[in-house]
């Protein structure tokens, strides 16, 4: 009989802990804390990408880097982009040689999960294929659409800024 209530005692113990870690695991996974870190993870994921793609160009590939331009952005910086494009398009052809950015490093200064908007800051080494490597700082807005994350601004910061 003992062992009876006490193998009863452990199965009510053994359901009410499976209970109580499946009600725990819901609530750490649905939680605003969570949402939060992953629109986060999300804004840095794209700021990377779409810092690293305005500071990329290869004037032999014709207009498909200033479509990725394009691509990258919302906005007024799209809008720019879009109104200066012929213009981008003539000063690449001159320059005659191409430039690569990589995003070697980025952090969110500001996130509005409900406005959906981000601001970073990333510093990004540009390699130019006549003239080296350039190093550069930028602060960046970027606006939550349809396509995900986008570039609304870019801006140089310059050295010795602070």
């Amino acid at each position: 009989m003992r062992r009876r209530l006490l193998g009863a005692v452990l199965v009510v113990a053994a359901v009410a802990f499976c209970a109580w870690s499946g009600w725990s695991y819901r609530q750490s996974t649905h939680s605003s804390s969570v949402r939060f870190a992953q629109a986060r993870d999300d804004v840095q994921r794209a700021g990377r990408q779409e810092i690293a793609t305005l500071n990329t160009l290869d004037p032999r590939q014709g207009d498909a880097g200033l479509n990725r331009w394009l691509d990258a952005s919302t906005g007024a910086l799209h809008d720019e982009l879009r109104r200066t494009s012929a213009q981008n398009r003539q000063q690449a052809a001159q320059a005659h040689t191409s430039a690569e950015g990589t995003v070697t490093d980025l952090a969110v200064t500001e996130l509005d999960t409900r406005a959906g908007t981000a601001q970073v800051i990333a510093t990004v080494q540009v390699k130019l294929a006549t003239a080296g490597t350039e190093r550069k700082r930028f602060t960046a807005v970027l606006a939550r659409t349809k396509a995900g994350w986008k570039l609304t601004s870019l801006t140089a910061v310059p050295v010795g800024a602070k």
